[in-house]
């Protein structure tokens, strides 16, 4: 609704700038729940950046809504992002980072705004340590966190992270006890897989790989100095699960490639990726894998990338 310069969100409780001229023309918009009546009052520069949203009940923004999370974990609390897609939501991916930095680590950032521009609810967290046990047994709080959510009711997700976060989540997923045919983990996803440390190529990380069943996705560097690309292949080949090795030429284990860009790499990984999950859950849809009710999604903060 166009109202002199101010964007009415109906049935949202109000979300306002915390003074005159706090929302430029690219910026958030934090907003509560919906349920309550009210209104977000935004710069006429920021409705004329949102034009084409909807409004059937709550917001339907063109971008998908970011919310910060605080996961319990033991006596702590993990810190958390999702985006999730303005649709009725289907299935998610958990991301996590490697052996350092967080879950603001640039590509993880670029893949999950990819997937949640497609669709898919993302989650991206930080767990810091190089205490493989420690990070394996917060990935399982987190799938634990989305298996039993009231709010994002997901048909599946796909278990994902970089280097080390591949590794707990490899872990993760093979551990899981099938409890009457219970198959909400759908596939995994390994960025950098690091299936040795550098020049100790005779011992192998490769004991959680031969016990998947799910589908799996290997995305590495041609050059990985921690993943050697003759080794990875061998390994696969005796892997009783579905699997695929997409390889970025000449990339290192940070994926890294002399003469391209960043973003250049991060679009070709995301795009495989997309395109993998795409084909399992395309799949589940033609077996008649039953999907959660539609659910309307309410923005919290739309966010800009």
């Amino acid at each position: 609704m166009w109202r002199a310069g101010r964007l009415t969100l109906p049935t949202c409780s109000a979300a306002r700038p915390a003074h005159p001229g706090a929302w430029p023309a690219r910026a958030c918009v934090v907003a509560d729940r919906c349920g309550g009546a009210g209104e977000a009052v935004a710069s006429s520069a920021l409705v004329s950046s949102l034009k084409g949203v909807t409004a059937v009940g709550c917001p339907r923004p063109l971008l998908p809504s970011r919310v910060k999370l605080k996961i319990p974990f033991g006596n702590k609390l993990l810190d958390a992002v999702c985006l999730v897609p303005n649709k009725s939501l289907t299935y998610g991916i958990i991301l996590t980072h490697g052996a350092s930095g967080d879950m603001n680590l640039p590509h993880l950032m670029s893949l999950a705004s990819h997937l949640a521009s497609h669709g898919f609810f993302c989650l991206r967290f930080t767990c810091k340590g190089l205490n493989i046990v420690h990070r394996i047994k917060a990935y399982k709080s987190v799938l634990n966190y989305l298996k039993t959510s009231g709010e994002y009711k997901l048909a599946g997700v796909f278990l994902g992270g970089r280097s080390m976060g591949s590794r707990a989540a490899a872990s993760v997923m093979c551990h899981i006890e099938p409890d009457d045919g219970d198959d909400f983990v759908r596939g995994l996803i390994c960025i950098s897989y690091p299936l040795h440390h550098p020049k100790q190529q005779h011992k192998l990380r490769d004991e959680d790989l031969f016990r998947l069943k799910e589908p799996v996705l290997f995305v590495s560097g041609s050059a990985d100095e921690m993943c050697e690309k003759n080794l990875l292949e061998k390994v696969a080949q005796k892997m009783q699960a579905p699997h695929k090795i997409h390889w970025i030429e000449k990339a290192n284990h940070s994926m890294a490639v002399k003469g391209r860009s960043t973003n250049d790499v991060f679009k070709e990984i995301n795009t495989q990726i997309l395109f993998w999950i795409q084909e399992i859950t395309e799949m589940d849809k033609k077996e008649g894998r039953q999907l959660p009710e539609k659910q309307e999604i309410c923005s919290r903060e739309l966010v800009s990338y």
